[in-house]
């Protein structure tokens, strides 16, 4: 046996004990060393029942990540799981931290489930583009019923003891010491002769004869795109409807299709990117880092309040620095108006809340910043405000505090370079709102210092944030490559196609919404202002395509002003301007543009691919480390398609070769200015390699 799991006898009863640090995942070293403990506890006959517990910090957390993508080794967990149910000797696990995917399918096999009340359990599998494969969707539906088994398999999110308990998971909730009430336990099932509880022979509970289409259809918008939730309620379905040997058999089935999808891949490439991107290239996993014990935040409008909110939120404490107290007194209301819409839905205390609100500190000088150790400016995207207030904080943060900029594109260097102190300057780009969007795009600048940088990466993740490290350049990962797509969609109106094709489009290859309902929401005055900043840089069919300038001059900014690329009734609700397709149309007449059909799958491609191909010039030029960090930056900041993986690994997907034909023929339809292929990718695509297969 294994040394990750023992067996020791305790009294009459048999311990299982799995030690495999750090959160005993199923390794095949522990699935052998269970199924030997439980082969062992059978075959001595002083051992009357037994007993599954774990040491360290957590019960068995899930299969072991360094096992994904292998071919598996036996013994297989479905069949470890039926060897432990029918064991003729009663089996008892004793779960504390948390049991998730196999970690909850094996307590499922064992005859009786007690765990500590902190315990969590959960079928997370889901998340990675799968389903249980070891009985987990036959299983449950037989101790927690249809609908619970649905909720759990296909949201992934783990439940409380508690609420286990009352689904009929658990069978006792414990006190004190595990291991004693789980000894306590498993003699009094052997005392008592209590029946074992072989899960495999109960019925799945239906809550009504239209549970699964009920059920389908009312999540219909959560799982929009993803193929892994209607499999596991095919699965489910299975489980109330055949013998559970052939349940099983489908459950595998569905399994080994699942894992061979486009779709799982691309969700366990996000599972370990996000791990991976917090990991600084060329920098030790133990860089030394500066403590962050308080902040200052620099303005009180939506960004900055937002961004207190998420240092607040981790406990550290915040300057709130505006220059009118009217602003500050807005900023603050805005702060406890949403703080008191999360203690109304039930999702935070009170008094968690009173203690967050007291973290803020609003304050209408900048001598009051001058012991924090963090500074975050998040003021007018104009860079002579930006280097005004970065002379300010220079003068009178003390030496060692990181000065951030919340900047979406202005360069970070020439902020850096009016200041003393350029080592210490950096941009930290959080993504609107802040206090919800997991995305920090933090900048590292031509002199940043190496700990500057890794205290950014740390302090986003202490905040719940995704951080990742990116390079200076105009717009850095996210809006350099958004506005490519911005472009071509614009190009496209001129061309022939209309705002809510274009947005249908977007929205049916998986995004939230397209890019015109989004300008719509944000503000269309946004997005006019950062053209006009910019328009000396633009092209001269650029410069022309003024379809947005139009609009604007109208007044006509989005859902606050009820029109803008759509038009809006009171609550908000949009539906095409005919207004709008007359003033494109009329546009496109005067700039001798000959309209024509352009095809969902042009939309596709341009919008699409053109931001691929910066992605890759971004590579090349360094400003991200890997496609990886690229991929994150559109996944939490940009709401990439989560089962698409991300842009560089969706063009993997369907291949370099694909993405540099099409990048070929838009060069001839549209101009070499706009579409000639990244070195990088015409290289991997002419040697039939990807990002991510150098």
């Amino acid at each position: 046996m294994a040394e990750v799991v023992t067996f020791a006898k305790e009294g009459s009863v048999g311990v299982i004990t799995v030690n495999n640090p750090p959160v005993n995942a199923l390794s095949q070293a522990v699935r052998a060393g269970i199924k030997a403990g439980i082969a062992k506890g059978m075959a001595e006959a002083d051992v009357s029942a037994m007993v599954i517990i774990c040491d360290g910090r957590t019960f068995i957390a899930g299969a072991d990540i360094r096992e994904f993508g292998k071919p598996p080794m036996e013994p297989h967990l479905p069949d470890v799981c039926q060897f432990i149910e029918d064991c003729p000797k009663p089996v008892v696990a004793a779960i504390h931290g948390t049991a998730l995917g196999g970690g909850l399918e094996i307590p499922l096999s064992c005859h009786f489930r007690i765990a500590v009340a902190t315990a969590k359990v959960g079928l997370p599998e889901v998340k990675l583009g799968l389903l249980p494969g070891a009985g987990g969707t036959q299983r449950l539906p037989r101790v927690a019923g249809v609908q619970a088994a649905l909720e759990m398999i296909t949201s992934g999110t783990p439940v409380a003891a508690a609420k286990a308990k009352a689904m009929g998971i658990l069978d006792e909730i414990v006190d004190g010491d595990l291991k004693a009430a789980a000894l306590a336990f498993a003699r009094k099932a052997v005392d008592e002769k209590l029946p074992l509880r072989r899960v495999s022979r109960l019925a799945a509970k239906l809550d009504t004869p239209t549970v699964f289409e009920d059920f389908a259809k009312a999540n219909a918008r959560k799982f929009r795109g993803f193929l892994a939730p209607y499999k596991c309620i095919e699965s489910v379905k299975n489980a109330a409807e055949l013998p559970f040997a052939e349940g099983m058999k489908k459950e595998r089935e569905i399994f080994l299709e699942l894992q061979a999808s486009d779709q799982s891949k691309a969700q366990r490439h996000v599972f370990f990117a996000e791990r991976e991107v917090v990991r600084i290239p060329g920098l030790p996993d133990d860089q030394p880092t500066r403590a962050i014990t308080s902040v200052g935040v620099l303005g009180a409008g939506t960004m900055g309040g937002g961004i207190a909110m998420c240092f607040a939120n981790a406990g550290i404490p915040v300057k709130l620095l505006d220059v009118k107290q009217d602003f500050l007194d807005k900023g603050l209301a805005i702060i406890q108006k949403n703080y008191a819409n999360t203690v109304a839905k039930g999702s935070l205390k009170q008094e968690v809340m009173d203690k967050r609100m007291s973290l803020i500190q609003p304050t209408l000088a900048y001598e009051d910043l001058k012991d924090v150790d963090l500074v975050i400016e998040a003021v007018f995207e104009d860079m002579a405000i930006k280097k005004e207030v970065f002379t300010k904080l220079d003068a009178v943060c003390k030496p060692g505090a990181i000065l951030a900029s919340n900047t979406s594109y202005l360069n970070i260097d020439d902020i850096a370079a009016i200041t003393r102190r350029p080592q210490d300057v950096m941009g930290m780009h959080f993504f609107s709102p802040a206090n919800v969007m997991r995305l920090l795009e933090n900048v590292r600048g031509a002199r940043t210092s190496p700990d500057v940088y890794a205290t950014a990466m740390k302090i986003g993740k202490t905040i719940g944030k995704v951080p990742v490290l990116v390079g200076v350049c105009d717009g850095f990962v996210g809006n350099r490559m958004l506005a490519k797509r911005t472009r071509e969609c614009g190009f496209m109106l001129e061309e022939g196609a209309l705002p809510w094709q274009i947005d249908k489009v977007i929205y049916n290859f998986g995004f939230p919404m397209g890019p015109y309902q989004m300008g719509d929401m944000a503000g269309l005055d946004i997005g006019w202002r950062n053209r006009k900043a910019k328009f000396s840089t633009l092209s001269d069919r650029e410069k022309k395509n003024t379809i947005l300038d139009k609009i604007c001059e109208m007044g006509h900014f989005g859902q606050k002003t009820g029109s803008g690329f759509y038009k809006y009734d009171e609550k908000r609700n949009a539906t095409p301007d005919p207004m709008i397709e007359e003033l494109i149309i009329n546009h496109s007449k005067d700039v001798g543009i000959t309209r024509r059909t352009i095809t969902d799958q042009e939309i596709v491609e341009r919008a699409i691919y053109s931001m691929i191909n910066e992605g890759a010039k971004i590579l090349e030029e360094g400003i991200a480390a890997r496609p990886l960090d690229i991929d994150v930056v559109w996944l939490y900041g940009y709401g990439f398609p989560v089962y698409l993986g991300g842009p560089m690994f969706y063009a993997d997907t369907i291949g370099l070769g694909k993405v540099y034909d099409a990048i070929l023929k838009y060069r001839d339809l549209v101009g070499a200015e706009y579409w000639t292929p990244s070195p990088l990718l015409e290289k991997l695509a002419k040697a039939g390699k990807g990002f991510y297969s150098k």
